[in-house]
C-alpha cells in the first residue's frame, strides 16, 4: 500500500476566479449565495436542489444581481460532471454530507460542508481519506468561528491574556421545536426525525469549534476521549401534544434523544472540555463560549471577562477596592469589557465589520467566513479550518450516542491527523 499523503497544511493552486456550484439552496445556501454574489472574484455556475421553487429563488438571486443565471438541477451528479466548477457548498440533509463530499472531491471540486460534517465515525474517516488522496480542501463551514466575540478571544488566547488554557465549555443551546411544524419542506422536515432514531449530541461542532481552535486541538494538542449522558427525552413529546391536533404524525412519533446531552472531553495534555446539546428544553440560546486559563477567564451569552493581569483588568481591581494575585473574583464592569474590544479585536474582523454588517448573516460571521474561504483559495493559502478539524469536531455526536448507550463509558477519540498534530502549525493572526 503506498504511504499516505498528509492535507495538514494543503494548499491548492490559486483560483483567479473562484467558480462555485451550490448543492442544496434552500434555507442555509440561500444565504451562502446571497452572501456569495457579494464577494469579489466569485462565479456562481450551478445550483441544485430537489425542491423546485428553492430552486427556482436562487437563480432568481443571481439574476437579480445581473448575474448570469446559473444552470440548475434537481441531481447533484450533473453538477458535478461540470468543468466549470471548483467548489462545491453542500447545504443537504446531515446524512448527504458524506457521500456529496466524497463525491465532489473525486470529480476534482474542493467540498465545504455545512455544520455537522458527517454523523458516523466511519463517515469522518471518508473524508478525511478523500481528502487525503486527491489532495483536495474538505472544509465544514463552522462560522461560528467567524463570529466577532470568537475571533477576539483567539487573539487574546494567542497573545496569552488567560495564561496557560486548561478548560473550556462549549454548548449549542437552541430551541428549536418550532420546526417540528416544518412537514413537507424545510429543516423540520427531516431534522425532527434525528431526534427519534439517535440519543446523544446530535450538533457539536458550533460551540466546539471555537474553543478547539482556541486550545490548538490537531495542532499542538488532540482530543483524547470523551464520557457522555443523556437526559431523558421529554420535551418533544410534551410539545408535540400541545401543537398538534389528536391524530397528527407529529403526536406519534417517539422520541428517544435526551432533551440534554453533556459531554466531557480530554485532551492528551490534560485539558478538559464541556460540551453540552440541547434543542427542546425552554431556555435562552447559548454557545457557552468559555475559556479558563491560569489568569483569567472569558464566558460567553452574556460577555463576561475577568483577568488577574494589568492593564485591563487593574482598572477593575481598582475599582472594586480588590488587589493582588488571586483577586479577579468579579467580572468585569462595562467599560472595562469595552476596553477589552478595544484592545484585542481580532484584525480580520475589523477590516471586514463594516461589510459583514451589510452582506453577512448571523452577525456578519458568515460573510467574514466565505470572504476568508475565497480569499484562501485566490491566494493559494491554507484554509483555517480543514478536513481533521471537520472529522475531529463532528465525531462527538456519534461517539457521544456510544457512550451515552453504555452509562457514560469512556470512547476514544481517533486521531485523524495520524499524529500530525504534534507539528502542525497553529491558527494564527490572519490580518
Amino acid at each position: 500500500m503506498s504511504e499516505k499523503k498528509s492535507a495538514a497544511g494543503l494548499v491548492a493552486p490559486k483560483l483567479d476566479k473562484v467558480r462555485v456550484g451550490f448543492i442544496g439552496v434552500g434555507s442555509r445556501n440561500s444565504g451562502h449565495v446571497a452572501t456569495m454574489l457579494n464577494l469579489d472574484g466569485v462565479e456562481i455556475n450551478a445550483v441544485c436542489d430537489i425542491h423546485q421553487l428553492s430552486l427556482d429563488a436562487a437563480i432568481k438571486q443571481c439574476v437579480d444581481k445581473d448575474r448570469q443565471a446559473p444552470a440548475g438541477y434537481a441531481d447533484y451528479r450533473r453538477l458535478l460532471d461540470r468543468d466549470d466548477i471548483d467548489i462545491v457548498l453542500i447545504g443537504t440533509p446531515w446524512q448527504d454530507h458524506v457521500p456529496m463530499a466524497v463525491a465532489a472531491m473525486e470529480q476534482g471540486k474542493h467540498a465545504f460542508l455545512e455544520v455537522p460534517a458527517a454523523t458516523t465515525v466511519e463517515g469522518c474517516w471518508e473524508l478525511v481519506e478523500t481528502a487525503e488522496r486527491t489532495q483536495l480542501h474538505c472544509m465544514m463551514m463552522e462560522n461560528c468561528n467567524y463570529g466577532r466575540e470568537e475571533l477576539m478571544v483567539l487573539n487574546m488566547c494567542r497573545q496569552g491574556v488567560f495564561g496557560e488554557l486548561l478548560h473550556g465549555e462549549a454548548a449549542y443551546i437552541h430551541d428549536l421545536r418550532g420546526q417540528m411544524h416544518e412537514i413537507e419542506h424545510g429543516t423540520g422536515s427531516w431534522r425532527t426525525y434525528e431526534y427519534t432514531r439517535r440519543n446523544g449530541n446530535l450538533y457539536p461542532t458550533h460551540g466546539l469549534g471555537p474553543v478547539a481552535q482556541y486550545m490548538n486541538i490537531n495542532r499542538g494538542d488532540r482530543l483524547d476521549f470523551l464520557c457522555s449522558v443523556s437526559s431523558p427525552a421529554r420535551m418533544r413529546s410534551i410539545y408535540a401534544d400541545e401543537a398538534f391536533p389528536e391524530g397528527h404524525e407529529r403526536r406519534t412519533l417517539e422520541f428517544v434523544c435526551g432533551d440534554i446531552s453533556t459531554s466531557i472531553v480530554k485532551t492528551v495534555l490534560g485539558k478538559t472540555i464541556l460540551v453540552q446539546w440541547d434543542e427542546q428544553l425552554p431556555r435562552p440560546y447559548t454557545r457557552l463560549n468559555m475559556i479558563q486559563g491560569t489568569r483569567g477567564i472569558w464566558a460567553g451569552f452574556p460577555n463576561r471577562c475577568a483577568l488577574e493581569s494589568p492593564p485591563l483588568a487593574e482598572t477593575a481591581r481598582a475599582r472594586e477596592g480588590v488587589g493582588g494575585r488571586g483577586s479577579a473574583e468579579r467580572w468585569m464592569g462595562a467599560d472595562q469589557l469595552a476596553a477589552v474590544y478595544e484592545k484585542y479585536d481580532h484584525p480580520l474582523w475589523k477590516r471586514l465589520a463594516r461589510e459583514a454588517e451589510e452582506h453577512g448573516g448571523h452577525g456578519g460571521m458568515d460573510f467574514v467566513m466565505l470572504w476568508r474561504i475565497v480569499h484562501c483559495l485566490r491566494n493559494g493559502e491554507p484554509l483555517d479550518q480543514d478536513v481533521y478539524d471537520a472529522a475531529t469536531w463532528s465525531v462527538i455526536g456519534p461517539l457521544s450516542e456510544e457512550s451515552a448507550a453504555n452509562r457514560g463509558e469512556s470512547m476514544d477519540i481517533p486521531d485523524f491527523t495520524r499524529a500530525q498534530w504534534k507539528t502542525m502549525t497553529p491558527l494564527g493572526i490572519v490580518e
